[in-house]
């Protein structure tokens, strides 16, 4: 009797050891939420089971779910296993709930869960959509805009740096553009991005990484409140899971997601009325101004060149240089307009020029007048004027002009002159000379006549040659629809030109000059002329990456430009660009 109260004493103990290892539980992601958040609910077990039963939800409404996931490890000899049933639950309405007993067989046994109570109160103002992992990428996950300067002047520089920050707690494993800004209503200039790097910071207290994904340094040109629109990005995100590989190694979800910079506002402050020059052609920042010669001494019909500066930091692009004035004994050509402008963070930095070719007619002195350059100072907040040194030009040999040089011309117009003719230089032309031949030649036997006779027969073989060599142009198609393009690209640049002066037929003109020309070199048609298949196809045809970010950059300007104000200086770089990157790529396909 002894033997068998000991043994049923034994089974007893193993059986209650053994049911003691079964764990069937459920866990909340939390048990206090708004009315517009989401709630995760788990059923977590230990042992694989049969006949899963979950609760009834009563005051919540199933959105997601079931989600099934096992994990089976071996960890120092051990095995670990879990299986787990996910539900995703949306209140609706406040007040205390109860997430009722779930209920599973393992082993011929019936286990169930404890049920867990809930408060739903009002709607938060950031909802959370629970623990998972499109909720862990979007909180470990942002796309911020940095701009250096909320209140600029009109035409002040500023700053906008756009920066991914990461967590520690997820990677990312590539990411791609969904919609860029359009700075409608800025000057704007990318600065280029070498390489990525990847540095430590911190976002809102806590230790992230970050990389700087794009440098653009906006120019306003309206007054009032703008808004920069935001940078969309698409981003895919490595999340790590609650599931181990059989290793024990954390297995990891990718998540793709849409984050966004957001509109930022600044207020555009307008130039200051008091004290405005009324020469003031809208130059900002910090100059110097200077009007130099290459030469002061020289003879008449020789020329000079004067050269108009401006150089220092600031908008350089966006104004117009002053007019050089001259005395009516120099005759003046139309100016060549020169700029070695660099752009970073802090703006636009170099110089402009305007260098006239200037050449006197008449021995004498000539003096060049002062001329004067305004600008508006950041630094003070007030506007500044920089008067140039009168230049005195020495012809020293030439014709004898009017003893009294005059002033330089104020309107438009030519003053006719007496032509001066200075030895052998200048002869005028007879136009009655009577000339007569020395000896008269019949036409028969003579040059002329054979060259008559045997022209058509030679001519025979030439014609059959150039025959076939236009009809095997015409069975051309691809080499017909390059030469076509080519003709159209070199047409709409002359149209281009044509219209310097007047902006938007100008940049329409010029989109098309580059659009045609495409055509003509990567053999596309206009409809796939995508900004990433041009980089991609140039890049494939050797040409060099700055040659195709000059390239973009030219087709971005055309766009941007046909909206926003532009000088007529600013159109001239334009196509004077446009000719350099054009020629450039020639030489490189």
């Amino acid at each position: 009797m002894k033997l068998k109260l000991i043994f049923l004493t034994l089974l007893l103990t193993t059986m209650q050891f053994a049911l003691a290892q079964v764990r069937f539980e459920a866990k909340v992601s939390k048990k206090k939420l708004g009315v517009n958040e989401r709630l995760r609910v788990d059923f977590e077990m230990n042992k694989d089971g049969d006949n899963f039963t979950p609760p009834s939800f009563s005051g919540f409404t199933v959105v997601g779910g079931p989600n099934q996931s096992i994990s089976n490890s071996w960890i120092n000899g051990k095995r670990s296993y879990a299986k787990t049933f996910s539900y995703f639950l949306e209140p609706t309405r406040r007040g205390k709930f109860t997430i009722r007993q779930a209920v599973i067989e393992i082993d011929g046994q019936t286990y169930k869960t404890l049920p867990v109570d809930v408060e739903v109160t009002g709607a938060v103002d950031k909802p959370k959509d629970g623990d998972d992992t499109d909720l862990l990428a979007s909180e470990n996950l942002h796309l911020v805009a940095e701009i250096s300067k909320s209140d600029p002047y009109l035409n002040e520089a500023i700053t906008v740096v756009y920066k991914l920050y990461v967590s520690t707690r997820i990677s990312v494993s590539n990411w791609r553009e969904l919609d860029s800004p359009k700075y409608s209503d800025f000057w704007s200039q990318a600065i280029d991005m070498k390489q990525l790097k990847i540095e430590n910071g911190e976002y809102e207290g806590e230790p992230y990484r970050y990389v700087v994904l794009r440098k653009t340094v906006l120019y306003p040109q309206k007054t009032g409140k703008l808004n920069i629109e935001p940078l969309t990005l698409s981003v895919s995100v490595d999340v790590p899971t609650k599931r181990r590989d059989i290793f024990g190694g954390r297995l990891y979800s990718t998540v793709n997601k849409t984050v966004a910079a957001g509109n930022r506002v600044i207020n555009v402050k307008p130039l200051p009325l008091e004290g405005k020059p009324e020469d003031f052609s809208g130059a900002v920042g910090e100059f110097e101004f200077r009007v130099t010669t290459n030469k002061k001494e020289l003879d008449a019909t020789e020329s000079l060149d004067a050269k108009v500066l401006v150089s220092g930091n600031g908008n350089l692009k966006l104004f117009d240089l002053p007019k050089l004035n001259v005395p009516n004994g120099l005759e003046k050509y139309e100016p060549q307009h020169n700029e070695r402008v660099r752009t970073n963070l802090t703006g636009m930095g170099g110089n402009i020029s305007d260098t006239y070719t200037l050449v006197p007619q008449y021995k004498g002195k000539y003096p060049i007048p002062s001329i004067s350059f305004s600008y508006f100072n950041l630094k003070t907040e007030t506007y500044k004027r920089i008067t140039s040194e009168e230049i005195v030009i020495n012809v020293k040999n030439g014709p004898e002009g009017s003893s009294i040089v005059s002033t330089p011309e104020k309107t438009e117009g030519t003053n006719k002159k007496a032509v001066t003719q200075v030895g052998n230089q200048f002869r005028f032309l007879k136009l009655n000379a009577n000339l007569q031949p020395t000896q008269k030649q019949l036409f028969f036997k003579s040059t002329g006549y054979w060259l008559s006779l045997t022209a058509p027969l030679l001519a025979i073989p030439l014609f059959l040659f150039f025959g076939k060599k236009r009809q095997d142009r015409l069975s051309d198609v691809s080499g017909n629809r390059v030469r076509k393009a080519d003709k159209l690209a070199r047409k709409y640049l002359s149209e281009a030109k044509k219209n310097l002066g007047s902006q938007k037929e100008f940049y329409i003109a010029m989109e098309r000059a580059l659009h045609n020309y495409l055509k003509a070199k990567l053999h596309i048609q206009t409809s796939d002329m995508s900004k990433e298949r041009i980089e991609r196809l140039l890049k494939e045809q050797d040409v060099e990456n700055t040659v195709s970010i000059e390239f973009i950059a030219l087709l971005e300007s055309c766009e941007f430009a046909r909206y926003t104000p532009s000088s007529s200086s600013a159109m001239q770089q334009d196509y004077d660009k446009a000719s350099r990157i054009i020629a450039t790529i020639d030489k490189q396909l």
